[in-house]
């Protein structure tokens, strides 16, 4: 059985002001009962409380009704309060539970608190429920609030990760359609005018004419060179050698136009590896080798790539004036930001090593159990 009381008056806590607050109330004392109501009275708590005093009424109060608040007493009929927070807590609606009760100690109702209920108050302090109501709902909605924030951070951050991936492969899908019309179409069309111009150099008697003929295929061998380059940083045809060679041909030619010693080590001369994941790690070699050569002021560099104990790791590493933490965290720092968002589209992860004047290792993560599926 259970009963409905109503208690309407006007809420002097602003932050209740217009709610009007049900709750369940299990009691089985007629005399505690009304002693709860008129305190909520007296502290102006505008409220309906349904009274049960068996396990069986309270289970059908849950059912077929929803409560801003739990009141209960801890000793009852064939059941204590802990019987009835074993029905409550495990549900996704779970109102703020509090004890109200003369049967238990301070110390035995701190440790029942610790199981989640909100709060507690001895019967002999009864004048204070309201304020006791008023602060457990509080801060549940507090919590409900800052769930709700996490969920929609959560959801909020799937989002832009999965932009990030779809950014990242449409970036990547374009670059491969702008390097294979470089090579196919203007890399064509230059190798049959390097044929011309050199027939017109061989063929031409010795004059201005051929001088031009000449100058011409000097500059068009410059326009030869400058389309590998830009088709090699957008599209690497290496890659499809495998990752090894193409990491290993970002150091050789990282060494060449530098002149500082690039070092490639490796767990084993060929890996399996999905092309997405490829492209991440030879990206984030490029991207790192790119900044040691504006930033690093090197005298040395080495490349770690190993696909040991389930993960794949790139380790890239200098030896030069390191990062301060400053320059790590600075607005413009795009550069790790935006390798650390690559990674997490393969489900990897970056970590950044560093310390003034001892040099900067960068760190790749990808597990091979997302790699190997």
């Amino acid at each position: 059985m259970f009963q409905n009381v109503s208690n309407d008056s006007v809420l002097g806590d602003m932050q209740l002001q217009d709610q009007h607050v049900k709750i369940l109330h299990i009691e089985d004392s007629v005399a505690d009962q009304a002693l709860a109501r008129l305190s909520l009275k007296r502290g102006l708590l505008p409220c309906t409380l349904t009274t049960v005093d068996t396990l069986p009424a309270i289970e059908d109060a849950l059912q077929t009704q929803k409560f801003d608040l739990i009141l209960a007493d801890y000793h009852l009929p064939g059941f204590t309060a802990l019987d009835v927070w074993d029905l409550v807590r495990t549900r996704a609606d779970a109102p703020p539970f509090v004890l109200l009760s003369g049967a238990i100690g301070e110390s035995a109702a701190v440790d029942i608190m610790r199981l989640g209920i909100s709060d507690y108050l001895l019967k002999d302090q009864i004048n204070s429920l309201p304020h006791v109501i008023k602060r457990a709902i509080e801060v549940h909605e507090a919590r409900l609030a800052r769930r709700r924030a996490m969920q929609e951070l959560a959801q909020s951050e799937k989002r832009l990760a999965e932009l990030t991936e779809h950014l990242h492969t449409s970036i990547e899908q374009e670059r491969a359609n702008i390097s294979r019309e470089i090579h196919d179409d203007i890399g064509g069309s230059l190798t049959a005018v390097k044929f011309d111009l050199a027939w017109m150099s061989r063929n031409s008697p010795e004059g201005t004419l051929r001088e031009h003929a000449q100058s011409a295929l000097a500059m068009l061998e410059h326009a030869l060179g400058a389309s590998q380059r830009i088709m090699q940083n957008l599209r690497p045809p290496v890659l499809d050698q495998g990752l090894v060679a193409a990491v290993q041909w970002l150091a050789q030619d990282f060494e060449r136009r530098t002149g500082i010693p690039a070092q490639l080590h490796t767990s084993r001369e060929h890996m399996e590896i999905a092309p997405a994941q490829q492209v991440a790690v030879y990206r984030t070699a490029q991207e790192s080798l790119t900044n040691i050569s504006k930033y690093a002021q090197a005298s040395r560099v080495t490349l770690d790539l190993s696909d040991h104990e389930g993960f794949l790791t790139l380790e890239v590493t200098d030896n030069g004036v390191g990062l301060t933490q400053e320059a790590r965290d600075k607005p413009q720092s795009f550069g790790l930001r935006g390798l650390s968002e690559r990674a997490r589209t393969v489900n990897g992860w970056l970590d950044v090593s560093s310390h003034p004047g001892r040099g900067t290792s960068i760190i790749l993560t990808i597990p091979l159990t997302d790699i190997e599926t």
